[in-house]
């Protein structure tokens, strides 16, 4: 599999991003953990590139202002799938062709799951409480 992240400069298109000096806890989309006490950080609007048309989503996310690591992207963040995740499907056109709760211990055989289906291109991971968007999975 390979993981999407959401890069610092993608708040640049949102002229209503908020900077943060210090935001502990929060996901980062950038480097796929939770956000240090004193790191700064960006809140903003973002629009995962999976979902087209009507199933076009905006909400909101946090990165780094600079990151300073970058994730594995081969491989699921243990530290953002300790909760049970929302994984929504998107076929080639963006539109949604399945979604469901997975559970922790469970992602890696959910999404491969959802993937060996030949009409899915994408797995949106998101939170169940909020719906945020964390990060995107595609075949490597």
């Amino acid at each position: 599999m390979r993981i999407h992240t959401v890069s610092p400069s993608d708040s640049f298109s949102d002229p209503g991003r908020e900077y943060r000096a210090s935001e502990p806890g929060v996901p980062l989309r950038c480097c796929l953990r939770k956000s240090l006490e004193a790191e700064p950080v960006w809140l903003f609007r973002y629009s995962p590139s999976s979902g087209k048309g009507p199933y076009a989503e905006v909400g909101p996310v946090f990165t780094h202002v600079d990151c300073p690591e970058a994730p594995l992207l081969d491989r699921l963040p243990v530290e953002l799938l300790n909760n049970p995740r929302i994984l929504r499907s998107y076929n080639a056109a963006g539109q949604i062709v399945d979604g469901e709760v997975a559970e922790p211990g469970s992602f890696d055989r959910v999404i491969a799951g959802l993937l060996n289906d030949p009409a899915i291109e994408s797995v949106q991971v998101r939170s169940v409480s909020h719906g945020c968007f964390f990060f995107a999975v595609t075949r490597a």
